[in-house]
């Protein structure tokens, strides 16, 4: 397929396909401010994270179901492209010390499954330290609206790690 063709074809992707890269979806453009640091923040940087990637349309990619193309070369360029950005935008979310266990990642769905594999559990001194963080809060000079914010947020976070059985 010659370059004509192959412009041609990527030109007509619409924005709703997955493989679609708007200008401005670059690899030196961070899409989510805060990093990755490890279990304590796991739950946090996964629900931003993927909030990002849904207005992007890039969700597929981390969890493996926007697959590449083996029946078209154009395709599975663009595909490639677009791994390349989306590792791109995990790795500059995560800390300096996980870093450089996932850079020789060949996906983003490789990066996603084993960052959630490793981060993605919660126990007893998770839990225990944000309950402490919870009953210790006090208003301490801060507005009531300031105080509210954070105490609704350290309960938020309580709840989606603590799941009541059904």
């Amino acid at each position: 397929m010659g370059d004509e063709t192959a412009i041609t074809l990527i030109s007509k992707i619409d924005f709703g396909d997955p493989l679609y890269l708007h200008a401005s979806d670059t690899t030196n453009t961070p899409l989510i401010s805060i990093k990755l640091k490890g279990t304590e923040n796991y739950n946090v940087w996964s629900r931003a994270m993927l909030l990002a990637l849904s207005t992007k349309n890039k969700v597929g990619f981390v969890n493996g179901t926007c697959l590449k193309k083996t029946d078209n070369d154009v395709l599975a360029a663009q595909w490639d492209r677009c791994n390349s950005v989306m590792l791109s935008w995990l790795l500059s979310s995560i800390s300096e010390e996980l870093y450089a266990g996932q850079i020789f990642s060949a996906t983003a769905s490789v990066v996603w499954s084993e960052l959630k594999e490793t981060y993605d559990k919660v126990d007893g001194s998770i839990t225990f330290n944000l309950h402490q963080k919870i009953s210790s809060m006090k208003q301490s000079g801060s507005s009531l609206s300031e105080y509210y914010h954070k105490l609704n947020t350290l309960w938020k976070q309580y709840d989606e790690m603590v799941k009541l059985p059904a």
